[in-house]
């Protein structure tokens, strides 16, 4: 008969007293729980029909075997370079420009000096956040088709009338641009929760030493935030060939179309719209894959770097 050891046995105890302790904090975490597992991970057992033929008569277990076909079906195809330079392009931008959005919003936010005027601001820029993606397109294709505000506005200063839709060029630009718009208010919740911790102490010894506002931003306000950033850039890493099917479907058309085809935009074609439920779930596997790599390869970056990181 095999003996717990009483080491084990105490910090199995341990544990028991803290989560009975805790328990109504537990339970308050329950139905968050209770969605990642019916929702995130149980789905996970169907990552099998990447391997197979599947057909839904049969079932996912019914199906034949196909090992790596479809993986080899997708590396060999012609588009998989064209599908790889956009998702990366559209995720680089989104990096470079909507990332630091929030971090700069939510800075100029901490300097007010009005509560009453901040909280107002802030509400105003929650607010793109919970309109649709739908609404936020039809805007875009109010503000810049053939009659539109901004088409008007340019012909007016340049004598030119160009079509902002169906440009290639401009494609990217405004994917970029409406996800600012819509999501850099909600993205400074985060940062504003981290300014709310800084000790206010460190400003008022930095004042009696003669800093600045500037001084007292770069010295004290970014290195306190510094490993709430890491930790989002690091999550962020985990969605870089996420691109969003919806918002690009609704902005594309037959001119921008080369452009416009991503991962996810592929695998809703192929998947949904073709029935090709296999092809599209080895796809998917493939940007999973990619994705936990680069977490972990910056995660690992982080911590030789000295900030905590993920894990």
């Amino acid at each position: 008969m095999i003996q717990t050891s009483p080491s084990r046995s105490r910090r199995r105890n341990k544990i028991i007293a803290h989560m009975l302790r805790d328990k109504w904090l537990y339970l308050l975490a329950l139905p968050g729980l209770l969605y990642f597992v019916l929702f995130k991970y149980l789905p996970m057992s169907g990552l099998v029909i990447a391997f197979k033929n599947f057909t839904p008569f049969l079932g996912i277990w019914g199906s034949d075997w196909s090992g790596m076909k479809w993986f080899n079906y997708f590396f060999s195809n012609p588009d998989f370079m064209r599908l790889l330079t956009n998702t990366l392009i559209l995720s680089l931008l989104n990096i470079v420009f909507y990332f630091p959005a929030p971090i700069i919003l939510a800075l100029m936010l901490n300097e007010l000096r009005s509560a009453r005027y901040k909280k107002l601001m802030q509400t105003f820029l929650y607010v793109p956040h919970f309109i649709s993606i739908v609404i936020v397109c039809s805007i875009t294709y109010v503000m810049f088709n053939s009659n539109g505000i901004v088409t008007r506005g340019v012909y007016a200063l340049t004598g030119n009338s160009p079509n902002f839709l169906t440009s290639v060029s401009a494609f990217r630009p405004m994917i970029i641009g409406q996800v600012i718009w819509k999501e850099t208010g909600w993205g400074t919740i985060i940062f504003l929760a981290a300014l709310a911790g800084v000790d206010m102490q460190l400003y008022e010894a930095a004042m009696c030493d003669g800093a600045g506002r500037l001084r007292q931003l770069w010295h004290i306000t970014l290195p306190s935030i510094r490993s709430t950033i890491v930790l989002l850039l690091v999550l962020r890493m985990g969605s870089v060939l996420d691109s969003g099917h919806e918002h690009l479907i609704l902005m594309a058309n037959a001119m921008n179309r080369s452009v416009a085809q991503t991962f996810d935009v592929f695998v809703y074609q192929q998947g949904i719209q073709q029935g090709q439920f296999s092809y599209a779930t080895a796809v998917g596997l493939f940007k999973a894959i990619i994705s936990v790599t680069l977490v972990m390869f910056s995660n690992y970056v982080a911590h030789r770097l000295g900030e905590p990181g993920l894990y």
